[in-house]
């Protein structure tokens, strides 16, 4: 185990930076992070100076150099060229724009989805269908997964389908915290001439990855998940050598087409947000980084499904692969109904989690811990399951 990712003394000293609301223990901490004190102080204090300096301040400073040192350190974070990255409101914003703005798609062409990607991302390649001409190609991963069986059902769908140009593919999955290996299927995909839209909203900050190594050149992220961002910042990645294949969004003009913020609809941004990342990405590496948050997180998830794994009436849908798996896992009372469960989950012993839907698996439950999560918080979750699973 890594150092101090059982060390409660530790990580509940860190948990005090984190204000908390009285009420139950929330374990639903993939919809977004919290900011630390030190985050939100800063935060709060940049909205109150932009509030006073209005556009003196964004005019004089901001947009004259302040804007492009923080996009340095974001692509420091993360080792790409900053040329390579252009903020955006969050993930979906920066993949919708990449799927909208692909352009070597001809009449004709597949693409590929699965029925783990994000919603917004299947809405986003379905609408290609209508105004590209392309043809959409679904696929549903068998269960349970395992790392060989996800890459083998790619190496299918290439074969089976030879006109696939391009797909999407999700790099943490939403739905079941299930962790694709993407360096395989995307190597899979360029033997093939296949293009990859990787969506690593919930990847970023707590699994260490490399985006060339990954081989991945098109990329959607967000701040506010897992490196304890502001809301509203995400961004997104387009490899220098393939940003002639995404047009500018919507014939965005106010950057060259050399540029690639010129790939993001140009509007005025969370200011405030934005002067917060160098605090952000600071406490992110103080903290450890990817390495030590992953580490702590899946600790904790380890804590609750080793328990609860074997009973009978429960179906874990997450792998134990520590390839597969992260701080996200779900899970299902099998032959109940998932949403009474939940509500039961919050009513009855006071933790409060969400189903998510759209899997060929059908309706589970998410349970999501978080940096304030602790080891006695995972046990009354056990607990809670356990004796719902008898009644």
């Amino acid at each position: 185990m890594p150092r101090n990712a059982d060390n409660e003394a530790h990580w509940q000293a860190i948990a005090q930076r984190y204000d908390l609301e009285p009420g139950p223990i929330n374990l639903e901490n993939g919809y977004f992070g919290r900011m630390s004190h030190a985050v939100q102080a800063q935060y709060l204090e940049h909205v109150a100076f932009i509030n006073r300096s209005n556009a003196v301040h964004v005019r004089q400073r901001f947009e004259q150099g302040e804007n492009l040192e923080i996009r340095r350190q974001l692509a420091e974070l993360i080792g790409v060229d900053p040329a390579s990255v252009a903020f955006t409101r969050n993930a979906t914003e920066a993949l919708q724009s990449l799927i909208r703005n692909y352009n070597r798609l001809q009449p004709g062409d597949q693409v590929l989805i699965s029925d783990l990607e994000y919603d917004t991302v299947k809405g986003a390649m379905r609408w290609l269908a209508g105004y590209r001409g392309v043809e959409v190609v679904e696929l549903s991963h068998a269960h349970p997964a395992s790392f060989d069986s996800l890459v083998q059902t790619y190496r299918d769908a290439f074969a089976q389908h030879p006109r696939l140009r391009l797909m999407a593919l999700t790099h943490v999955t939403h739905r079941t915290g299930l962790v694709m290996p993407v360096a395989a299927i995307a190597e899979a995909a360029r033997v093939q001439g296949i293009d990859v839209i990787l969506d690593g909203a919930h990847a970023l900050g707590q699994i260490e990855f490399n985006l060339a190594e990954l081989g991945i050149q098109f990329a959607g992220f967000n701040l506010h998940k897992w490196i304890g961002a502001p809301l509203t910042l995400g961004f997104m990645y387009i490899a220098p050598e393939r940003l002639a294949d995404i047009d500018p969004d919507m014939g965005e003009f106010h950057y060259p087409a050399s540029d690639v913020r010129a790939r993001t609809s140009y509007s005025t941004p969370n200011f405030p947000a934005l002067m917060t990342l160098p605090w952000v990405f600071a406490e992110h590496r103080e903290l450890g980084g990817a390495a030590a948050k992953g580490a702590r997180v899946n600790y904790l998830r380890d804590r609750w499904v080793s328990q609860v794994r074997a009973l009978p009436g429960i179906e874990v849908l997450t792998p134990d692969d520590p390839r597969l798996y992260c701080a996200i896992t779900a899970f299902k009372f099998t032959g109940r109904d998932q949403q009474v469960m939940v509500d039961r989950l919050l009513n009855e012993h006071g933790v409060f989690t969400t189903t998510r839907t759209g899997a060929a698996f059908g309706t589970c439950i998410r349970v999501t811990p978080g940096l304030v999560t602790s080891a006695a918080d995972i046990d009354v979750l056990v607990n809670a399951i356990t004796q719902l699973n008898a009644d």
